[in-house]
């Protein structure tokens, strides 16, 4: 079969292994930790999806080789945990069984060792290391490691070696980056030692090299070794690209596969996990630059889910191996669709972190587009029905597209029903939003599936109780949606206001020039960013005394410093009273009337579910399911998790 992208389906040999493909699934911590810090079943089930999914490596993430001073709560491996060593054979049995190569992350985060505490207030009470002496931004002081205290660790990453190499592991990514310790060694900003381990570069790479020496000691010569890197630490005081690659270059001749990724983790998340608001591949250019002073394989990372993109990049010669971790959350089965050259089937990373935010806040898995993820475990695979059953589907938006797709998969005769000419719902307003566009994409994705899938869509067709019932449709999966609040003020109706789901019809009705939105949740928020980057002056009008409140814990961040970056103006404590060509007239939380300048207003106070039209179809068939927006307003996530669940539960 003649391959679309064929560099991406080359196998590469690294070190004496094999590797089927040049796509490579990046360390991501699993979705459960047992309470002795092995491998939970959950993890086990999370890894493997992405092994059956096509990939080539996948990397267990994160193994905290040294407790002792590295107390966070993560994978341990060691002899004296009766559940370490089975946890970590059944993991990488799972991966390995399926042609792919199981890989773990050795880590160690130094001064940063209670990041991952359940406990957070244990932080406080125990002792952090580093290289030096000093103390971190948030207070806690960092005591330095001694020499004997760096022997033992150094000691335990061959010990720990030779155990993943008995577990099954194929290949060990050591981590020298993102700010944990080994990259606290390497940067001079955290290194401030003044014996053997700290000052020139030959020095500062000492304690890594004395690892990666060890761990070859501990797997023996063929077996593959990664450098996993920041090319570029990108803050002040920190090295940048020209010390990244002297670097490589110290390393190189201990390892047989560098892994360039980027940043910090104290000072630069959304640098190494970029954001929607960054182009994908913008690390690229680290992985790029190092290769060329480098004769060993180099991998990128970054925001990478185009195959195209990647194809050329490894076609280019740029790189060797690409990188991906949140685009396999999104579909672990993107390589395989790179394989068979089915590449329409991809569904695309949005980049909302809402996998990232749910580790922080539940210590769970979750994706927006994927409500498998974290749930492998519990039989939510998409299995035939035993009786095949006519469902109707109400609504074209994620949720009852997710439905429709998974009813026909099931083997239900399907018929979707929307109202409009176009499927998509209200991810259609997205594609006026350059960094919101695979938003956009999502529904087209939806609706070329359901194409595929075999389902029956009738556009422009509204449905009533009498039409379920008339046609006499077994199961009804109500996704109807929502519509925009417009709040009864005066002038709303006016020519130079456009509601924000209508913004990609009427762009070209708001005026040019300072613009006025009105609303800060988080279509607001993100809509004035989006009218900030076109160039316009942007004041963010919010009743309340807070901003983008619906936005996840890793995204919020991320968004207010876009949103000041651009010199978006944010009216808090402001209710909008009435609007005239001029702007926006409010009342401030002190009584004052005052004008909020803008020719042009965008209307994004959120939205209302439609529950009039929900509720009359809620008896017209033998199984109703309500789903989606006219539930309540919710998100992507809650949308397709619940249009998935719904087609799954029709018997």
């Amino acid at each position: 079969m003649e391959q679309k992208y064929p560099n991406l389906c080359k196998p590469i040999k690294i070190g004496n292994v094999t590797f089927r493909n040049r796509m490579f699934s990046a360390p991501m911590s699993g979705a459960d930790i047992a309470p002795d810090c092995s491998i939970g079943l959950r993890s086990t089930y999370f890894y493997e999806m992405r092994a059956k999914g096509g990939a080539a490596a996948v990397t267990v993430s994160e193994l905290i080789v040294h407790p002792e001073t590295d107390a966070s709560f993560m994978y341990h491996l060691n002899r004296t945990n009766p559940a370490s060593i089975p946890s970590f054979t059944y993991t990488a049995d799972a991966i390995n069984r399926h042609g792919c190569v199981a890989s773990v992350e050795f880590s160690h985060a130094g001064q940063y060792a209670g990041t991952y505490l359940l406990d957070k207030d244990k932080k406080t009470e125990m002792v952090q290391y580093g290289p030096s002496d000093g103390e971190r931004p948030d207070g806690i002081p960092v005591r330095a490691l001694t020499k004997e205290q760096l022997a033992d660790i150094v000691d335990r990453y061959r010990e720990t070696a030779k155990l993943a190499k008995l577990c099954g592991f194929r290949m060990i990514m050591v981590h020298a980056g993102h700010g944990w310790l080994l990259n606290q060694f390497l940067s001079p900003y955290f290194n401030h030692r003044t014996d053997e381990y700290g000052g020139s570069l030959e020095n500062r790479v000492r304690f890594v090299r004395e690892i990666l020496q060890a761990v070859r000691d501990g797997v023996g010569p063929g077996f593959p070794i990664e450098l996993r890197m920041s090319g570029s630490e990108f803050f002040e005081g920190g090295y940048g690209l020209d010390e990244g690659c002297r670097i490589a270059e110290a390393l190189q001749d201990l390892v047989d596969l560098i892994h360039v990724s980027a940043g910090s983790y104290k000072y630069g998340f959304s640098i190494t996990h970029p954001s929607m608001f960054r182009e994908h591949g913008c690390n690229v250019f680290l992985a790029r630059e190092i290769k060329k002073h480098v004769n060993k394989p180099v991998a990128t990372i970054g925001g990478l889910n185009d195959p195209a993109m990647m194809d050329e990049l490894i076609g280019s010669g740029a790189v060797d191996v690409v990188y991906m971790g949140r685009a396999l959350l999104a579909d672990p089965e993107l390589p395989n669709k790179v394989m068979s050259n089915r590449t329409d089937e991809i569904v695309h990373c949005l980049r909302c972190f809402v996998c990232m935010a749910e580790r922080g806040v539940t210590s769970t898995r979750r994706c927006s587009v994927n409500p498998r993820i974290g749930r492998e475990m519990e039989g939510m695979e998409v299995v035939p029905a035993r009786k095949k059953k006519k469902v109707l589907v109400v609504g074209g938006g994620v949720a009852g597209l997710e439905a429709a797709v998974t009813a026909a998969q099931r083997g239900h005769e399907v018929v979707l029903c929307e109202k409009t000419g176009e499927p998509g719902g209200i991810l259609k307003c997205e594609q006026a939003i350059d960094f919101k566009y695979e938003m956009y994409e999502l529904g087209l994705t939806l609706a070329h599936q359901a194409e595929l899938e075999g389902v029956e869509l009738r556009l422009n067709t509204e449905v009533t109780p009498g039409y379920a019932e008339r046609e006499g449709f077994d199961a009804v999966i109500v996704a109807v949606g929502s519509h925009p609040i417009v709040p009864p003020i005066e002038g709303i109706h006016g020519e130079n206001v456009v509601v924000v789901n209508d913004y990609y019809l009427q762009k070209d009705r708001l005026p040019a020039g300072d613009a006025v939105v009105l609303g800060g949740g988080l279509a607001g928020c993100e809509s004035a960013v989006h009218l900030a980057r076109e160039g316009r002056r942007v004041r963010l009008v919010e009743m309340l005394d807070t901003i983008c409140r619906d936005a996840n814990i890793r995204h919020r961040p991320i968004l207010l410093a876009e949103l000041e970056r651009l010199g978006v103006e944010i009216c808090t404590g402001h209710r909008a009273l009435r609007i005239t060509p001029e702007g926006v007239w409010c009342q401030t939380k002190d009584g004052e009337e005052k004008l909020v300048p803008g020719s042009g207003v965008i209307c994004a106070v959120g939205q209302r579910a439609n529950t009039d039209a929900a509720d009359a179809l809620r008896a017209s068939a033998p199984f109703v399911r309500l789903i989606g927006d006219c539930v309540r307003p919710a998100n992507i996530c809650t949308a397709v998790y619940e249009g998935y669940h719904a087609a799954l539960d029709i018997e």
